[in-house]
């Protein structure tokens, strides 16, 4: 089980895959980094696979307080760092694609292409995220998980996908709840929708046809103000890599290579 030590917590990362450029996936909010299974079953062929779990997350540790976008888009630096690694090519969904973002803007040396996920440059409201996390600090995540499901999967592959959906609810509900809350807090301040007006690296944005948390709109917005951006539509809700693998896999490879 390979992990980094920091000044303040530990990250759990796993790397697959023998040859190839770097491809980095990056996490949702909830969820460790076996949501990307299905993508590295697949594209371990092609490429290095580097993942990890967020601070707070899967088998990461959770530092105190508060975190920030920075401090979520510096465990990835502090990772690239300790591996050896110059650049990469970088997948982020949700708030992994707000880092993604940021990554883009504030080391855009160590990205060669980026690709953001059912995304947004600002999601939601600095009210509800607070909402949020003293909802979280109150009562915990299990209550969360009714909604957390109907949001992230259609009701087609809630209905036909039981296991795959039970396994992600299971990692859901796992996270710690200072973890949680202290994402949440990074995601109540991050807003890069001047800041993304500088990125050069080619973008991708991918979204999910029927998201409700972050629809196509909000993808169509950061392809749109970078330099080098294109959007992919494809079907699913916000967790489309799992519920589109195929179709996601194929839009990632043809954009990466």
């Amino acid at each position: 089980m390979p992990m980094l030590d920091l000044e303040t917590h530990q990250l759990h990362y796993r790397i697959d895959g023998a040859e190839g450029p770097w491809l980095v996936f990056c996490n949702s909010l909830g969820t460790d980094l076996r949501m990307w299974d299905p993508q590295v079953a697949e594209l371990s062929s092609h490429f290095r696979v580097l993942r990890h779990d967020r601070r707070g997350h899967g088998l990461s540790t959770a530092p105190e307080g508060m975190y920030s976008l920075a401090d979520l888009g510096g465990d990835v630096i502090a990772l690239l760092d300790a591996l050896g690694i110059g650049s990469v090519h970088y997948c982020g969904l949700s708030i992994g694609g707000l880092v993604a973002q940021w990554l883009a803007v504030n080391a855009p040396q160590r990205l060669d292409r980026v690709v953001a996920c059912a995304t947004a440059a600002r999601i939601g409201s600095a009210e509800s995220w607070n909402a949020r996390i003293a909802e979280v600090q109150a009562h915990g995540l299990p209550p969360l998980l009714g909604a957390t499901a109907e949001r992230w999967f259609g009701a087609a592959f809630r209905a036909t996908q039981p296991g795959q959906v039970a396994a992600i609810l299971e990692s859901f509900a796992a996270t710690s709840v200072r973890g949680y809350a202290g994402c949440c807090a990074a995601l109540a301040a991050a807003d890069l929708r001047t800041d993304i007006t500088r990125i050069e690296i080619p973008l991708l944005a991918i979204a999910g046809d029927q998201d409700p948390v972050c629809p196509p709109g909000d993808l169509q917005a950061i392809a749109g103000s970078v330099g080098n951006g294109r959007v992919a539509v494809l079907p699913g809700r916000h967790l489309l890599n799992i519920e589109s693998p195929a179709a996601f896999n194929a839009a990632l490879l043809q954009f990466l290579q």
